[in-house]
């Protein structure tokens, strides 16, 4: 008996050691957590991966929309003055949607400065594209621009006029881009003076250069007294008095003056 309680041990003993391994199609999960997962229904983790999923996902706008939304605020608030959490705020979409989209703040307030040539700051050009006589093209452009500087319609002063006029290091490129754009708006009246001198609306010798500079800069002002709060009046007033600087009118009243 004593031999067969040993061998009795012993096979305990390798039994004991073995682990017996599942069946190909027979789950490892304990019993007591089978219960739990019938009862609760189909495995919960893949909704759950659907749900962060569903999160994550960009959420859905108009870009043309969500431009014009980033254009009153960096009208309003000036480049480094508008946060990327400003502009999802006001566009209402994610930092990752917004990268997405635009690719950065930057990148997003160049298509802003396009956009307001394309629309609101289309007054120059289309001033000299529908008026034949070019002081009158410029008149336009100085009255227009004095009522939608201080109209209640929009944000104070001009968008490229009053864009960047100082900045940090790091956006220095930004304030290049802006600045290259006031300077196209001179050559193009550069442009329009040097056709004006050939056609005879301006006096010969007349320093195109500095005139389109003169209305330039008059422009600027416009923009800035609109900023600190000036009126279409005031604005209305500075444009007049810039428009007698005129050669043409100064040319005419020397004339009449020697007779």
């Amino acid at each position: 008996m004593s031999t067969n309680s040993v061998t009795i041990v012993r096979k305990k003993r390798v039994s004991s050691g073995k682990v017996k391994a599942p069946l190909p199609n027979q789950s490892s999960i304990a019993p007591s957590t089978r219960l739990r997962l019938a009862q609760d229904g189909p495995s919960t983790r893949p909704r759950l991966a659907q749900g962060r999923r569903s999160r994550g996902r960009p959420r859905e706008f108009d870009q043309e929309t969500a431009l014009d939304q980033a254009l009153e605020l960096f009208w309003r608030q000036g480049y480094e003055g508008t946060s990327i959490a400003d502009l999802r705020k006001a566009i209402g979409i994610t930092a990752p949607s917004l990268y997405a989209a635009f690719g950065s703040k930057e990148e997003l307030y160049r298509r802003v400065l396009e956009r307001y040539l394309a629309g609101l700051g289309r007054t120059l050009a289309d001033a000299l594209r529908d008026e034949r006589d070019t002081y009158t093209a410029v008149k336009r452009f100085l009255l227009e621009s004095a009522e939608k500087f201080a109209s209640p319609k929009y944000p104070p002063g001009c968008l490229i006029s009053c864009a960047v006029p100082t900045c940090a290091p790091e956006n220095r490129a930004v304030a290049e881009v802006v600045a290259a754009k006031r300077t196209g708006s001179v050559h193009t009246l550069r442009h329009r003076f040097q056709r004006a001198v050939k056609n005879g609306e301006l006096p010969r010798g007349t320093d195109t250069e500095q005139l389109a500079r003169f209305y330039g800069a008059v422009i600027q002002g416009m923009s800035m007294q609109a900023l600190d709060g000036a009126g279409a009046k005031a604005l209305r007033g500075i444009a007049e008095t810039a428009l007698k600087a005129w050669p043409a009118k100064l040319a005419r009243s020397s004339f009449r003056n020697s007779k």
